[in-house]
């Protein structure tokens, strides 16, 4: 992973925030490998923000959105 700016990690509640959707749809998606990529630290999940946007981006484009 690199981490590409000195912005911190999100948790999965700050990426539930961010895509304004329940902490448990990201825990479906991590186990079907549908979501943004994430990090286990320990025993929690991390996510860099830049990899979530990026998803979300590629997510507009898969569906022709903009």
């Amino acid at each position: 992973m690199t981490v590409a700016t000195n912005e911190p990690l999100w948790t999965i509640e700050d990426v539930s925030a961010f895509l304004r959707i329940e902490v448990n749809t990201l825990y479906q998606w991590r186990s079907r490998r549908t979501g943004p990529r994430a990090f286990k630290v320990g025993r929690h999940l991390r996510y860099d923000p830049s990899d979530v946007r990026s998803w979300l981006t590629d997510q507009a484009d898969d569906h022709g959105g903009r």
